[in-house]
């Protein structure tokens, strides 16, 4: 780590670099930046950009110039990017006691940025998808997302930047942390319970299918061959649950004292896990040596719930288990601290949240003085990222979903009550529950709860998420069959609560101009919501009317995606396509809704057209993602009977892995669960790894991935 002076001599307009300005003339810059820091969060920016700039004056008075540079022609997409970034210097101030140590941030926006984004000292580098928006071409998912990645990469600066790892196996000492604290910030921004479910999702969606496959490692990997692989969910996503499980161990005093701590004692030095347990040691006096296992055990735990009632007391037995991943088949119990509660049958909650800590295989929880079998709440607030497996009533459930008091807890109750309904669909051709659907639109229909959180209450789990729910009940998926029962499913909660649905269409309806913030972004994504199940029943009617009179970006893909999703929208995408040519962000939209709704199995053969047009810019990351990422999103799609998706992905990243091995290697991900499905498709998925890996000069990032998971 060393402080760095820099001379940049250019005929570009603009020549930015790290830390403070200095003298400047004409064809040069100078830049002084007085922290230590190691060499690869140096960053220099040359070219023809213009700014969007304002000021922030810090805790301690100090005034520090703030500078949004782009692309001439996007200046007026910069202001929400910007409001952001002051957000997030105020709460970093009043939540860490962290104030911004330099004269200037400055954040600059490039289409071609393989990442989100990258914390350079004072000099972020961004990929424009992640800092322009305006109403007409950002929906609100784009607003909270440049609002969590803007305070994401600001956070570094003390959390990356100003304490930095000691070598790249401590990545999760940056990034797990400032994960969590950005989840901290959003959660602030939009909501508690609905950030927290939505970081659940994410987990679930990437990091558990990432533990259950051939690319699992632990937290703290343990061997690479090239460290643009271990940027995964399990360093980021799963980092930071470790780090929000030790708050909930030491408490929010003990983890403030502990950072504190962690500030005071090793600003400006290269850390180790280690160094970062040890403060939190220091500060609470707590013994972390079993809970350090957390760095250094892959995998994720599952803990089984057995109840038992008699003479009015309950007793909860626990028992937990990690199944082997590549190179650990040993596992040892973890540290679980797990939030619960206990509910009366009718709903009374008589047990407010307690934290019990389990440490070993087993723990035994008991409640007492109850005059009838009660309902218990587990893992509130999703207090550990592991797996629960409780063979409970579907009664049990019911409550839940109906009156419990965490919202976690409740929205979870809601997903396990949709998985168990397409697994009888599946294994037994059942038909939905009626119960199920009635207590389904009771939650729905209450108008005293958030909006953006009846929004969660509708969505069921995704394709992926019930395919990994059947393979852990040794029950081969067959994704055509997910997707079908999936399909009936959405289709009888239509014509459940049809009257309701149609209602919150026309009252969630924001009046005046647009605004990102969450209570209308709330209002919105419930009838949006409501839009694509009624959509099911009157042939799209709602949604071709929506797309015509929408004045926002949220409208018109939520109401274009609707049409999609049933077959139609082929006038309405043409309309889309020819509005919007011109913004490259927004046509990628177009390129992704049409491969990730794609019905059935017709997805391969979108992306193909797709990719097939003269403005497929295959080079282009967002681009690419936007065929290729949604062609992975689509589970039936991908894993078309016929092999189509395996040999289609396959085509495309071996074509694009001498140009962009990087992003070549993040899409082979999506072959990583290849081992759950039938005989047909493994061979067909490994026919097509193989093909990838015997491929002349690969690259060494994809060659280590697809190895791993031939292995």
């Amino acid at each position: 780590m060393a402080p760095f002076d820099v001379r940049i001599e250019g005929s570009q307009p603009v020549l930015l670099s790290n830390g403070n300005p200095g003298a400047r003339g004409a064809g040069f810059a100078e830049w002084h930046d007085p922290w230590p820091k190691p060499s690869y969060l140096f960053a220099l920016v040359a070219g023809d950009l213009v700014a969007h700039s304002d000021t922030f004056t810090t805790m301690s008075g100090r005034e520090v110039v703030l500078n949004v540079w782009v692309r001439p022609g996007d200046l007026d997409k910069c202001a929400y990017a910007m409001d952001a970034l002051k957000r997030s210097m105020r709460w970093d101030e009043t939540e860490y006691g962290r104030e911004y140590d330099l004269d200037q941030f400055n954040i600059v926006a490039v289409d071609d940025f393989n990442m989100g984004a990258m914390e350079n000292k004072g000099l972020n580098i961004f990929n424009s998808r992640y800092v322009l928006a305006s109403p007409d071409t950002a929906t609100d998912a784009d607003y909270a997302r440049i609002e969590s990645i803007i305070a994401h990469e600001y956070f570094h600066n003390w959390t990356g930047n100003r304490i930095t790892c000691r070598d790249w196996f401590q990545l999760c000492l940056k990034e797990g942390l400032t994960v969590f604290r950005d989840q901290q910030f959003s959660a602030d921004m939009r909501g508690d319970a609905i950030q927290r479910i939505a970081d659940v999702q994410q987990l679930r969606a990437r990091q558990f299918r990432e533990d259950a496959g051939p690319l699992a490692h632990p937290v703290r990997p343990e061997s690479y061959v090239e460290i643009n692989n271990f940027y995964t969910a399990t360093v980021y996503e799963k980092g930071a649950e470790v780090i929000r499980m030790l708050r909930h161990l030491v408490g929010a005093d003990g983890y403030r004292r502990a950072l504190d701590l962690y500030f005071d004692r090793h600003d400006g030095q290269a850390c180790t896990i280690e160094d970062w347990l040890a403060v939190f040691e220091d500060a609470t006096g707590r013994d972390l040596t079993a809970f350090a296992r957390w760095y250094s055990q892959a995998g994720t735990p599952v803990v089984t719930m057995d109840e038992a009632f008699a003479d009015g007391a309950l007793t909860v037995t626990l028992r937990q288990t990690t199944r082997p991943t590549p190179g650990q088949p040993d596992k040892a119990p973890q540290v679980i601290p797990l939030a619960w509660g206990v509910l009366h049958p009718d709903g009374r909650e008589v047990q407010a949240t307690q934290l019990a800590v389990m440490e070993g295989e087993t723990l035994v929880l008991r409640s007492s003085g109850h005059d009838a079998r009660p309902v218990v709440s587990m893992l509130r607030g999703f207090s550990a990222p592991v797996i629960l497996r409780r063979e409970g009533r579907m009664a049990d459930r019911l409550v839940l979903l109906a009156h419990d008091t965490d919202p976690f807890t409740r929205w979870e109750a809601g997903r396990e009550l949709a998985r168990e309904t397409v697994t009888r669909a599946i294994v037994d051709r059942a038909e939905p529950d009626s119960g199920y659907l009635s207590a389904l639109n009771r939650v729905v229909a209450d108008d005293t709860l958030d909006p953006a959180f009846r929004a969660l209450m509708l969505g069921l789990p995704d394709e992926d998420d019930l395919a990994a729910t059947l393979h852990g009940a040794d029950i081969v998926p067959d994704p055509l069959a997910i997707r079908s029962a999936r399909e009936t499913l959405i289709l009888a909660g239509a014509r459940r609560m049809e009257s309701d649905l149609a209602r919150l269409f026309d009252t969630m309806a924001v009046p005046g101009p647009y605004s990102p913030d969450a209570a209308d972004a709330g209002r919105r994504a419930l009838r949006a919501a409501a839009l694509s199940r009624l959509s099911r029943l009157d042939g799209g009617a709602r949604a071709r009317r929506m797309f015509a009179e929408a004045d926002n970006m949220t409208e018109t893909v939520a109401a274009l995606s609707a049409l999609i999703r049933i077959g139609q929208g082929a006038a309405e995408l043409g309309v889309f396509r020819d509005r919007w040519s011109s913004d490259r962000l927004v046509i990628d939209k177009w390129f992704a809704m049409q491969v990730a709704d794609a019905p059935g199995e017709t997805a391969p053969q979108v992306a193909a057209m797709l990719a097939a047009r003269d403005d497929f810019d295959w080079k282009n990351p967002n681009r690419f993602r936007s065929v290729f990422g949604a062609l992975a999103a689509n589970h039936a799609g991908f894993h078309a009977s016929d092999g189509a998706g395996y040999a289609l992905m396959a085509d495309w990243i071996v074509r694009l892995d001498p140009v962009n091995p990087q992003t070549a290697a993040r899409m082979t991900t999506a072959f990583e669960t290849w081992r759950r499905y039938d005989a047909d498709r493994r061979q067909m998925a490994g026919d097509a790894l193989r093909r990838i890996a015997g491929t002349a000069d690969l690259s060494r990032d994809t060659t280590e991935m697809v190895t791993r998971m031939l292995a």
